[in-house]
C-alpha cells in the first residue's frame, strides 16, 4: 500500500499543483482584465477630460490658429511684395540694360549709316566730276568735229570753185608768144 499511497500521494500533490497553476492563470486573468479595465477607465477619463478641455480652450485655441494664420499672411504678403519688388528691380534693369544696347547698336548703326553716306557722296563727286570731263570731252570732240566739217565744207567750196573757175579762182594762163 505504501506505493498505492506514495501513487495517490503524488496523484494528490499534482492535482494541487494543476489547480495552483489554475488558481495562478485566474489570478493574473483577473489581473490582465483588471489592467485593461483601468487603462480603458483611465482614457475614457483622459479623453473627457481632454474634451473638456478643449471645448473650454477652443475658443482660445481658435483665436491662436486665427492669429497665427493672420501673422503668416502678413509674412507671406511681405515676402511676395519683396519678392515682387525684387522681380520689378530686375525687369527694370534688364529693360534699361536692353535699351542701353540698343542705344549703342543705334548709335553704331547711325555712324556707319553717316560714313557710308559719306562715301557715297565722296563717290558721286567723283562720278559727277567725271561725268563732267565726259561732257567736256564729248563738248570739245563736238567742236573739233564741227570745226573738221567746217573746215571741209570750207575746202570743198574752195575746190569747187577752183574747179568751176569762179571768182577768178583759177590762174590765168596765157598762151602768148611773146617774149619778155
Amino acid at each position: 500500500m505504501s506505493v498505492e499511497a506514495e501513487l495517490k500521494k503524488r496523484e494528490a500533490e499534482r492535482l494541487t499543483e494543476i489547480e495552483k497553476q489554475r488558481l495562478i492563470r485566474e489570478r493574473e486573468e483577473d489581473k490582465r482584465n483588471m489592467e485593461v479595465e483601468i487603462n480603458r477607465r483611465v482614457e475614457e477619463l483622459v479623453e473627457k477630460r481632454m474634451a473638456s478641455e478643449r471645448e473650454k480652450r477652443a475658443q482660445e485655441i481658435e483665436l491662436e490658429v486665427q492669429r497665427r494664420v493672420a501673422e503668416a499672411k502678413r509674412v507671406m504678403s511681405r515676402e511676395m511684395l519683396e519678392e515682387l519688388e525684387r522681380q520689378k528691380q530686375l525687369e527694370l534693369q534688364r529693360f534699361l540694360e536692353k535699351e542701353e544696347d540698343e542705344s549703342r547698336k543705334r548709335a553704331e548703326l547711325n555712324r556707319i549709316i553717316n560714313e557710308n553716306n559719306r562715301k557715297i557722296e565722296i563717290q558721286q563727286l567723283k562720278i559727277a566730276e567725271e561725268q563732267q570731263k565726259l561732257l567736256e570731252e564729248q563738248r570739245k570732240l563736238l567742236e573739233e568735229r564741227q570745226k573738221f566739217e567746217e573746215e571741209k565744207k570750207k575746202r570743198d567750196k574752195e575746190e569747187q570753185k577752183l574747179i568751176l573757175g569762179k571768182q577768178n579762182t583759177r590762174p590765168k594762163l596765157s598762151f602768148s608768144l611773146g617774149s619778155k
